[in-house]
């Protein structure tokens, strides 16, 4: 709900309008504040998507190079980030306290390793009545954290950065970069 309402200030005189937003409630809490589980029951079912996005930056100009080449010590870096970010997706609702539990129907994540840098892009998509938007952030992390776990004795401060959705299609609405 917006409400428009003229006011006049004694300093200058003049109209301004002022917009008054009602509050975004958070649907996580009853009226009385307390936590609980978000009823679906009763949403349809759409198919759902979700892109996230991440980025690992590399103090040590080598790190990318090892990464690419197979030299560092504990293996092949991306396909074991891959498959974090895979199991990450799946145990979602294990870590975030509220989150409902899905039929993933797939998970693809991809990297794009620059010279001082891996970008991490990971997708989710279900068919069910809530999105997948978490499970997706969580796969990002996950896998980039990962990395930093592989690549940690070449390259202590490594830094994760730009987390975050790029698009969410299903249900209510959809949004992002290519929507």
């Amino acid at each position: 709900m917006i409400r428009i309402a003229k006011t006049r200030s004694f300093a200058t005189s003049m109209c301004k309008a002022q917009i008054a937003v009602a509050k975004p409630k958070l649907t996580h809490l009853t009226e009385n504040g307390d936590a609980h589980m978000v009823d679906i029951s009763q949403k349809p079912s759409t198919t759902r998507t979700a892109v996230a996005f991440g980025r690992i930056i590399f103090s040590n100009p080598d790190v990318a190079s090892l990464i690419t080449s197979g030299g560092m010590k504990k293996g092949d870096v991306l396909s074991v980030s891959r498959i974090a970010g895979i199991m990450a997706v799946k145990k979602t609702p294990e870590l975030i306290p509220l989150c409902h539990t899905l039929n993933v129907s797939k998970i693809t994540v991809d990297f794009k390793t620059n010279a001082s840098s891996v970008d991490c892009e990971l997708v989710v998509k279900s068919s069910g009545q809530t999105g997948v938007e978490m499970e997706a952030l969580v796969g990002v992390t996950t896998a980039l954290n990962t990395i930093y776990d592989m690549c940690k004795a070449v390259d202590k401060a490594m830094t994760i950065t730009d987390i975050k959705i790029l698009e969410k299609r299903g249900g209510k609405s959809d949004w992002g970069t290519s929507v």
